[in-house]
């Protein structure tokens, strides 16, 4: 069974007033100390962010059991210094993003300017064990027009700088900054695939390959599949949702290559319009199709990444369950719609930064 990790993002917040907090090197101290060799926080570009990496699991009970285990740690941490964390891909209210004292994020600011000063977005990244690159780049291959769901499940960033965007996932156009960043080609091989890095990396647009931002690449440091679309999820439960229709699509994917099925052909300018659509309306509107690339219900749409990952997480034993958090999901909405009806409530974002710090530790 393959396994699954997943790392986080999350906003460290003042616990009163909800205001971003630039205190990730005394929270990553303050950790160190705790609990030394534990090597489970890492340092992000700006000092309102804190990342966490759980360890892989084979269970997706037990993925869930990890995130929510960090994220008690990462409050812990936080709470001992002053600050708390918060499950939001945007900081709701105004922030000042403060840049970490490091070399390469200095390089960063030099090249890109302004779009590394507002870098201040929030995702959640999960990894999924692959045999060998050969078989990563196939899953890569075959993965690509059904990320655009994964993004629309997930979206958890409405708001900017003290105002509604329009849009459900905001932090997706921000990240979209990055030269290097959404979907790719079809490579067709590892080797193709090695070759275009190598060539990117060699214009000296982007500093080395750890800047490689495609949606979905190989990790650089472990032998797994990276899938990079989602924002961080303000619940855990969906996080580990996103995780298991992950590792469906990864065991989809390679069943699909080893059976001699070629990916579906869709060029990256239609799916940049597919996962601009999911970043817009998130699943209260109408997504585009992954197989028809037609604008569809969002319910149709999840329906079809059902149907799709059916046998893997039937072989699992994942199916019911994801089904059932698919339905709860919808129901209740995703991250961006729980925000704005906390918003519709209380009138104030403060409020609504607060109430989530709630539902990120629940």
């Amino acid at each position: 069974m393959r396994t699954v990790g997943v790392e986080e993002e999350l906003l460290l917040v003042d616990p009163e007033t909800g205001e971003p907090r630039a205190l990730s090197a005394a929270v990553l101290a303050r950790a160190e100390k705790d609990d030394a060799g534990q090597d489970v926080f890492e340092k992000e570009l700006h000092e309102q962010m804190l990342e966490f990496a759980t360890h892989p699991q084979s269970s997706m009970e037990s993925l869930r059991a990890e995130i929510v285990r960090c994220r008690k740690e990462a409050a812990r941490h936080a709470g001992e210094i002053g600050c708390t964390v918060a499950a939001l891909a945007t900081s709701p209210l105004p922030v000042s993003p403060a840049i970490g004292v490091n070399r390469r994020y200095q390089w960063m600011e030099e090249q890109y300017g302004i779009a590394t000063r507002e870098q201040l977005v929030m995702g959640c990244h999960v990894h999924v064990s692959v045999e060998s690159d050969e078989e990563g780049v196939a899953v890569v291959d075959r993965l690509r027009p059904w990320l655009p769901v994964l993004r629309a499940l997930s979206a958890n960033s409405p708001f900017w700088q003290g105002k509604d965007t329009g849009y459900s996932s905001y932090r997706s156009r921000v990240w979209g900054r990055w030269p290097s960043a959404g979907p790719a080609e079809i490579f067709g091989s590892a080797e193709r695939y090695h070759r275009l890095i190598s060539d990117m990396v060699a214009t000296g647009v982007i500093l080395d390959d750890g800047m490689i931002y495609f949606d979905a690449r190989l990790s650089q440091q472990y032998p797994t599949v990276e899938i990079r679309v989602s924002d961080v999820c303000l619940h855990a439960d969906t996080a580990a949702l996103i995780a298991t229709l992950v590792r469906g699509l990864v065991e989809t994917a390679a069943r699909e290559w080893r059976a001699g099925r070629e990916p579906l052909g869709h060029g990256v300018s239609l799916l940049r319009l597919a996962d601009w659509q999911a970043a817009r309306s998130g699943v209260s509107g109408a997504l585009l199709h992954p197989e028809t690339m037609r604008r569809t219900s969002a319910e149709a749409v999840v329906g079809a990444l059902l149907d799709h990952v059916e046998e893997a997480l039937a072989g699992t034993g994942d199916l019911e369950r994801t089904r059932a958090a698919c339905e709860e999901l919808l129901r209740r909405g995703n991250g961006a719609q729980v925000q704005r009806a906390l918003m519709e409530r209380t009138g104030n974002l403060r409020d609504v930064v607060t109430e989530c710090v709630r539902q990120t530790q629940a």
